[in-house]
């Protein structure tokens, strides 16, 4: 076989170290033939990656072979122009205040990768930065950076996640659950997972989570009710009972209701062909219940109204003040 010369050494490399990243293992054989050299030389060339920094693991066997696992050091990166890009959007856009200081370390990353860009990538990342922004998330609850770091690993590596929950009512429990999927939701971070002590699914608020914590012992992943995770939340967060709930009839089809409405509501609906469709309305709080209310009676169809007490009040204020005198006008 005739070889690349010594002078290709570098870019040879970055070809090894790029076909290491694309699959999880590989031959030596098939490492040799895609680099164009000997296995000497490759075994040469694996080498002088791991005194990188490169963690690059033998595989026995009747070939051989080799991988890139997790090490203890962060090595150089390799990056595409267009996985750059990705890296550096998502970091413009990271400081949604959703994770307790990624503001922070975001910026820090992003001057660090703005450094080693090649000149033909930086107006593109410039009119990014200049053209993309990330709006806060309120008083949302934010979620340790740790937290959500432990719980994607053990959803990597297949390996059972234990912690402490605390609930809406603030008790707390110790949980053991097989990690699915981390999906956020109106800058909420949520943990969908198999929970081992009541034999099923359920969702967990990431900022809820304490001491999450490895276990040595491992799971096979399970199929999800639906297949789409970000689905499988909306549909559990739209069933669920809070502490207060109101029921509406509205002479409207469910998709009219849904393509007026501006943003998504917290509950059900359900098409009732000609009748029009039935929602389900919940929360903790009954003025978000009452804004739920106003939004779908503001779509100007007739509609009834079953709520208890403390929403049924709000919302018959709510038409007065609507309704009588303005008290400023402009």
């Amino acid at each position: 076989m005739t070889e690349t010369p010594r002078k290709d050494l570098p870019g040879r490399l970055l070809r090894l170290l790029s076909l290491l990243q694309s699959r999880r293992e590989w031959s030596g054989a098939e490492l040799a033939e895609r680099l164009g050299v000997t296995d000497r030389t490759l075994r040469r060339d694996v080498s002088r990656l791991r005194a990188l920094d490169y963690p690059v693991e033998g595989v026995t066997g009747t070939a051989g072979g080799y991988r890139l696992v997790s090490g203890r050091n962060l090595p150089p990166l390799l990056l595409d122009d267009d996985e750059a890009i990705a890296v550096a959007l998502g970091l413009v856009t990271a400081a949604d205040g959703s994770v307790a200081g990624i503001e922070d370390s975001s910026a820090r990353a992003l001057a660090k990768l703005e450094q080693v860009l090649p000149a033909r990538l930086r107006p593109r990342l410039a009119a990014l930065s200049d053209a993309a922004v990330a709006v806060r998330h309120g008083d949302v609850p934010r979620v340790a950076p740790d937290v959500l770091a432990v719980i994607a690993a053990c959803r990597r590596d297949r390996r059972l996640l234990s912690f402490d929950y605390r609930n809406r009512a603030d008790e707390a429990g110790a949980r053991r659950v097989e990690p699915h999927h981390l999906v956020t939701l109106r800058g909420r971070w949520y943990l969908i997972a198999w929970d081992t002590g009541r034999a099923d699914w359920r969702t967990f608020r990431a900022d809820r989570i304490e001491r999450p914590t490895p276990a040595h012992a491992r799971f096979e992943p399970r199929e999800l009710p639906v297949p789409d995770p970000a689905a499988y939340l909306t549909r559990v967060l739209a069933g669920a009972s809070y502490r207060y709930t109101a029921r509406m009839t509205v002479r409207l089809p469910a998709g009219a209701v849904r393509a007026g409405l501006f943003a998504a509501i917290r509950g059900e609906i359900e098409d009732r062909g000609t009748e029009g469709c039935a929602i389900r309305l919940s929360a903790d709080s009954a003025d978000l219940v009452v804004q739920y209310i106003a939004a779908i009676a503001a779509l100007g169809a007739a509609f009834t109204l079953d709520a208890p007490p403390e929403i049924a009040d709000r919302v018959r204020e709510l038409g007065r003040r609507l309704t009588g005198p303005p008290t400023s006008f402009s």
